[in-house]
């Protein structure tokens, strides 16, 4: 009898646990465009148009919710099998209003909201840039969908595997200089972006200052003085072939390597699969540390 009790007891903690950690509707909140919204209800048809929110409804147990996804949402598996309506910049409206969906999430970047709000869609701007941004839109999404319990536990299971990561480069002996390239104009990447922060984490010293922002576009003159020791996202051939680039130390010693078509997919998307990415990158700039 008291190991019944025992166990009651522990069963109405946990399901006060649950429902003290459950989103309570109507719920109101401040989205990434700075625009108040209110949702009536717990959205049932979804329609993403990040690869990144995608990634995370899934994650935090939602797929079932998503109705419809942009062109370039393909994890995990299941929502390749979903209706592509288009992207941020070329998005398939009626598309998007056939699918009768009762929440749409956009960027902030496309001016998506308007066309859709028009149509009577409920539309949330979720659009993670920063590296803890990662984590805190995790959890807004977690509330929009009433998963809070499930993004919570996500969000600790991502620092815990970044920290596992971040153990062995953090002593390391020696930390290379790094130019990272997202986009051969040459767009790379600043230390407070998420990916910068990444490459901070994997034991590299990024070359591209603050003051130049996230993602900035940078002077290819720039580079040349900076000399980077590694260059991430060129093949060595190309590095070579750009006007003065043959003389610096990466490209001189080897270490300019184009990245993986699975990394940088990775590295791309602010989402639940960050830790993965990073351990990618850290086997790149430290390879000595996984053998």
């Amino acid at each position: 009898m008291k190991a019944l009790l025992t166990l009651s007891i522990s069963v109405m903690t946990l399901a006060a646990a649950g429902a003290a950690g459950a989103t309570s509707y109507p719920l109101t909140l401040t989205d990434d465009l700075g625009r108040t919204v209110t949702l009536r209800a717990e959205p049932q048809r979804i329609v993403s148009l990040l690869p990144s929110d995608t990634e995370t409804l899934c994650a935090i147990g939602a797929c079932s919710k998503l109705v419809g996804v942009d062109d370039y949402s393909d994890y995990p598996q299941q929502v390749t099998k979903l209706p592509k309506v288009g992207g941020l910049y070329d998005p398939k409206i009626e598309a998007i209003v056939a699918l009768r969906p009762d929440l749409v999430l956009v960027s902030k970047y496309g001016k998506l909201e308007g066309p859709l709000s028009q149509a009577g869609i409920t539309v949330i701007a979720v659009n993670p840039e920063t590296y803890e941004e990662v984590f805190t839109k995790t959890l807004t999404l977690g509330r929009i969908v009433g998963r809070e319990t499930q993004a919570k536990n996500l969000v600790t299971q991502m620092r815990r595997d970044i920290a596992r990561v971040e153990i062995l480069t953090k002593n390391a002996v020696r930390k290379p200089t790094a130019y990272l390239e997202i986009d051969p104009t040459p767009y790379s990447v600043g230390p407070n972006s998420f990916m910068g922060v990444l490459l901070t984490k994997a034991g590299a010293r990024n070359i591209i200052p603050a003051s130049m922002g996230d993602f900035p576009k940078v002077d290819p003159e720039f580079i040349v003085k900076a000399n980077p020791q590694l260059i991430l996202g060129v093949d060595r051939k190309t590095a070579a072939a750009r006007p003065g680039w043959s003389t610096l130390a990466a490209v001189k010693s080897g270490q300019t390597l184009d990245l993986p078509g699975d990394l940088g997919q990775l590295l791309s998307r602010p989402g639940p699969r960050l830790p993965q990415a990073l351990l990618g990158l850290a086997k790149i700039v430290h390879p000595e540390l996984f053998k």
